[in-house]
C-alpha cells in the first residue's frame, strides 16, 4: 500500500501548525467587542472564531498540497469562499430578524456593512495563514525554531498590512460633534435656537425634555461631508449607536439643518451621560454604501479647454 510514503513530515506538520495557529490569532486579534457590544459575548465569539479557525486550516493545508500538485486543495478553497460569503448572507438575516427588538432599527445600509465586515476578516484569516505557509515553504532554515520565527514574523506583518488597508473612518473623522443647548417654546422643541419638533405640547413632554433631554449637534468638517452625513442610512446608523448606548426612556427626534448642515440628535435617555453618547456617535463607522471621494469626483467635466 506505500502507507509510509504518504506519512507527512516534521516540517509540514511544523508548517501547518503554525500556519492555523497564526491565521486563528488573526481572526481573534480583529474580532473585538468594543463599545457597540456586537458580536456578542460568548456564543458570536465562540461562532466567529470557529469559523476563523477553519479559515486558517484550509490555508495552511492549501501551501503544502499545492507544492505536490494536489490541484483538489484550489477546489476546497473556492468551497471556503463561498462559505464565507454564506457567513455574510446568515449574518445579515440574523440582525434583519433582530431589527424589531432594538430602540431604534439598524437600517439597511449598516447592516449591510456589519455583515461585510465579518465576511471580510475571514478573508484576513485565509491570507495570513497562507502567507505564514507560503514562507515557510520558501524559505527552510536549518534550525526549525528559525522556521517558525520566520513564519510568525510574516504572519503578523501581513496582519498589520490588512487591517491598516482595510480600516474604515468613523464619523468623528468628517465631523465636530458637541452638546447642543436644549430649548422648549410653546409646543416646539429647538437645539442652539434651530427647530427639530412641534409635537411637544404636553406638560410632561417638555419637562422630561428640559429637565433629562440630551441634545448633540454633529457639524461637517468640510462642506463636501454633508454628502456623507445627509444621507438616511449614514443618520440611522448614527441614531441607532446613539440610543443603543444611552437608551431611550421616552423620546428620540433626528433634525437635519439644511442652512448649516448641522445633524440634531435630541434623546430622553435612560443613562443620562453626555460623555457617553458624544463617544458613540463619534466612534459610528462611515458607511461604505455612502462614502464619496471628493478628490475623484473632480474629474474636470464641463471644464474650458
Amino acid at each position: 500500500m506505500g502507507g509510509r510514503e504518504s506519512i507527512i513530515s516534521m516540517d509540514n506538520i511544523t508548517l501547518i501548525l503554525t500556519a492555523m495557529i497564526m491565521g486563528t490569532l488573526a481572526r481573534i486579534l480583529v474580532l473585538k467587542e468594543d463599545y457597540r457590544q456586537y458580536p456578542s459575548y460568548p456564543n458570536g465569539y465562540m461562532i466567529h472564531i470557529l469559523i476563523g479557525f477553519i479559515a486558517a486550516t484550509l490555508g495552511a493545508v492549501f501551501v503544502p498540497a499545492l507544492m505536490t500538485s494536489n490541484w483538489t486543495a484550489v477546489t476546497f478553497l473556492s468551497l471556503a469562499i463561498q462559505q464565507f460569503r454564506d457567513v455574510r448572507k446568515t449574518e445579515k438575516e440574523s440582525l434583519k430578524e433582530l431589527e424589531n427588538t432594538e430602540f431604534t432599527p439598524r437600517g439597511d445600509a449598516y447592516i449591510d456593512g456589519i455583515a461585510k465586515t465579518f465576511e471580510s476578516r475571514n478573508y484576513f484569516a485565509l491570507v495570513v495563514s497562507i502567507c505564514t505557509a507560503a514562507s515557510m515553504q520558501i524559505y527552510k532554515p536549518q534550525m526549525r525554531i528559525l522556521d517558525i520565527a520566520l513564519g510568525v514574523i510574516v504572519g503578523f506583518v501581513v496582519l498589520m498590512v490588512l487591517k491598516r488597508f482595510s480600516k474604515g473612518k468613523q464619523v468623528g473623522d468628517i465631523a465636530i460633534v458637541q452638546e447642543g443647548k436644549i430649548e422648549v417654546k410653546d409646543s416646539e422643541l429647538f437645539v442652539d435656537g434651530i427647530f427639530v419638533s412641534n409635537l411637544v405640547g404636553t406638560d410632561n413632554a417638555q419637562k422630561m425634555l428640559t429637565k433629562e433631554g440630551l441634545a448633540v449637534t454633529i457639524l461637517p468638517k468640510e462642506d463636501h461631508f454633508r454628502i456623507t452625513l445627509d444621507n438616511f442610512g449614514q443618520r440611522k446608523a448614527i441614531l441607532f449607536e446613539a440610543t443603543r448606548t444611552v437608551g431611550v426612556k421616552r423620546y428620540h427626534y433626528t433634525r437635519k439643518d439644511f442652512e448649516s448642515g448641522k445633524t440634531i440628535i435630541v434623546i430622553v435617555p435612560l443613562v443620562r451621560d453626555m460623555k457617553k453618547l458624544i463617544y458613540s456617535i463619534k466612534n459610528t463607522p462611515l458607511l461604505e454604501s455612502v462614502k464619496k471621494s471628493h478628490a475623484l469626483m473632480d474629474t474636470g467635466v464641463g471644464s474650458k479647454e
